[in-house]
């Protein structure tokens, strides 16, 4: 299958990073290229583009999608949170925009292989990196009951977190719990049923809960943020997308964390933090996608954009 990306909120990003034609842009999520490559149709010879993804499926599919642009391009096989190691190697001092994207792309929850959906039967792997160790496999069978219920909870936001939990502990007493729909039926019978009526399929917050861990998406989401405000040339911006509440409450808090100067106690002579601003937050209530665009994608539902702006080195 074809690595499509539907990008959430296009117009907004490229009107949030306000691209110079002969920038240096950095996409941390490129997925399918569907974000770097309008970016990269808005730079001249002298701009780059530089797409960093731990698929290599999406490195590959992309390197196709942006051949026409390829010389101003440079793909990265990598994690955003290393984005400083990533520009180090590259020779790159600093950039004038910075997109993360921290949505699942449409290719690895549609790709029945990759074991992300609840709609395929596959085995559980759920990895964005197909080289990494930890897989859905290993959290389903492995994690306590403790473990469990912390991140179908803070992860999944389901008030059912204990009761699935339990359920989960039950039947791979007996057996492995191996494939997709063999864990979406356990989900569907540890829920009553009377409350399955609304809020969509069973297994959804349970699935989002389990990916996240497996691909460490929240844990190290702050520095990653920080250290892509380090990244940004003054007057640089980022944008970032997300999708689900604690994200969205970890990238306004770097956002304003990043935007306060002296946070010594009002009593003190003169300031000993040295903390100085280094941001303009330009969105203090996030973009959302608009009426027009969630009838054509349905993926970005929950979508929210932040945008901050680098200020001058003090």
């Amino acid at each position: 299958m074809d690595f499509v990306h539907k990008p959430v909120m296009l117009n907004e990003c490229l009107d949030g990073l306000l691209i110079k034609p002969n920038g240096v842009y950095l996409d941390g999520t490129l997925g399918g290229a569907g974000h770097s490559l309008e970016i990269a149709k808005l730079l001249n010879k002298q701009g780059m583009l530089i797409g960093i993804d731990r698929d290599t499926e999406a490195i590959e599919a992309s390197s196709k999608r942006l051949k026409d642009v390829a010389p101003k391009v440079r793909l990265v096989n990598d994690n955003y949170r290393n984005i400083k190691d990533v520009l180090r190697e590259l020779n790159v001092s600093g950039v004038d925009g910075i997109l993360l994207d921290l949505g699942v792309s449409s290719y690895q929850l549609d790709n029945p292989e990759r074991g992300f959906s609840y709609r395929y039967d596959s085995f559980l792997d759920m990895r964005m990196n197909t080289n990494d160790e930890l897989t859905a496999f290993d959290v389903v069978n492995g994690y306590t009951k403790e473990e469990l219920v912390r991140i179908f909870r803070d992860y999944g936001e389901e008030k059912w977190a204990d009761r699935i939990a339990e359920f989960i502990l039950n039947e791979r007493s007996k057996r492995q719990i191996r494939t997709t729909f063999e864990l979406v039926d356990i989900i569907k019978a540890a829920i009553p049923k009377s409350a399955r009526i609304d809020g969509g399929h069973p297994a959804k917050r349970v699935f989002q809960a389990i990916r996240i861990e497996v691909n460490q998406e929240i844990s190290l989401l702050t520095n990653a943020v920080s250290d892509a405000i380090d990244c940004l040339n003054t007057g640089g911006r980022i944008c970032i997308i997300t999708f689900h509440s604690l994200e969205d409450r970890i990238v306004k808090d770097v956002f304003i964390d990043a935007a306060k100067d002296c946070i010594c106690p009002p009593d003190f002579p003169k300031c000993v933090c040295n903390k100085r601003k280094r941001v303009n937050i330009l969105t203090r209530k996030p973009i959302l996608p608009t009426k027009e665009e969630l009838e054509i994608n349905q993926r970005a539902h929950s979508a929210k954009l932040r945008i901050a702006e680098k200020m001058s080195e003090c």
